[in-house]
């Protein structure tokens, strides 16, 4: 399949692909949209068994990052990079810079930010090349590691989702497994031990485990076998494709709500979900915490503001959960029509602004 064929007929505008002999960087970065405004979206650091799947895998994250600003209410577009290589293996210095000089010939086109395989520290590096670049440390000005606010919005996106299964928000007595207790996975496990649930874990890296375990006592089980237990709450916080042909068949849970992105193996399955009586939280509404946390460095960060925009994740899920039940259809459709509609709203006021104004000015 040629790279056109992969993007044509899903609004993709730009994919750059970054090469530099002297330090190994292969890189990927494809914007989806830059209809609300810039695309922001992190930059993730795999060994891809082929470049066609790291080509894949970008096109997929860049789109949702569309759909997750727009969701979320922000002034962003959707997109994302990959680094394709064994962030163990061939992350350096001069590796990371390279790619920044990359990301700074896009103008302000695609800001980025950090993602799987890469950290805080790394996008100091990159912003020693770039300022296209949030989520650094707040010695340059940014708001530090956005994982535990991802976490926070997650949380809040649970409660919505309990209000419309079990008709009571409050999370005290209820049980979650989640799949994955990284940066992300663990701070979710610190929230919602706090809030009185009672939560089971699994992973793959038994470091992970350990420290989940020994900061909040929760209970452990294989990985493979974490998504089967009898819960009120499944919480997929890993890489995607969690619910697939396979998995779904096995779910004993009554909501699927995590942090981890394109959950959905195939879009189709959103509506076996609910032909299972199982409420999915679609994953780029209820994990857009971080986005919007570094999308406030933007303008100076405020964490009080920042949390307080995270807050309406809650709000933003139970509009979506609305939609469905009026109009018949999956929560994931729903919220892309809840995304969509507002991308064709505000897109055409922008539009407006830049004939009559100039462009508008994001820094």
């Amino acid at each position: 399949m040629s790279v056109f064929e992969h993007i044509e007929g899903d609004g993709y505008e730009q994919v750059v692909f970054c090469s530099d002999d002297q330090t190994g960087l292969r890189a990927i970065i494809a914007i989806h949209s830059t209809a609300l405004g810039p695309a922001l979206g992190g930059t993730r650091f795999y060994a891809y068994r082929s470049e066609e799947d790291a080509l894949v895998d970008v096109l997929r994250l860049a789109k949702g990052m569309t759909y997750k600003a727009a969701a979320a209410g922000l002034d962003l577009g959707g997109g994302k990079a990959v680094i394709i290589g064994d962030p163990k293996r061939i992350k350096s210095e001069a590796l990371l810079r390279a790619y920044g000089r990359f990301v700074e010939t896009l103008g302000g086109r695609y800001i980025t930010a950090e993602d799987v395989g890469t950290a805080l520290e790394d996008m100091d590096i990159v912003r020693r090349e770039t300022r296209w670049v949030t989520g650094c440390s707040k010695t340059y000005g940014g708001s530090g590691d956005p994982s535990p606010v991802t976490a926070y919005g997650v949380m809040q996106g649970m409660k919505a989702c309990c209000l419309e299964a079990f008709g009571d928000p409050a999370l005290e007595g209820r049980s979650v497994a989640i799949q994955g207790v990284g940066k992300v996975g663990h701070a979710l496990c610190g929230y919602l031990t706090e809030a009185g649930a009672k939560v089971t874990i699994g992973d793959v890296d038994v470091d992970n485990l350990g420290r989940a375990v020994r900061d909040f006592g929760v209970e452990t089980v294989p990985i493979e076998d974490v998504h089967k237990l009898d819960v009120d709450i499944f919480a997929p916080c890993a890489l995607g494709a969690a619910i697939n042909d396979d998995t779904i068949n096995e779910l004993n849970c009554r909501i699927v709500a995590g942090s981890a992105n394109n959950q959905l193996l195939r879009d189709e399955l959103a509506d076996k979900l609910g032909a299972m009586g199982i409420l999915y939280a679609p994953d780029f509404v209820i994990n857009a915490g971080g986005l919007i946390n570094v999308e406030d460095e933007l303008r100076g960060y405020d964490r009080e503001r920042a949390m307080a925009k995270v807050n309406g994740i809650y709000r933003a899920l139970q509009m979506i959960f609305q939609m469905a039940r009026q109009k018949n259809i999956s929560t994931a459709v729903a919220a892309e029509h809840y995304a969509q509609d507002r991308i064709r709203k505000i897109s055409r006021i922008r539009l407006v602004r830049v004939a009559e104004y100039g462009a508008p000015d994001h820094h």
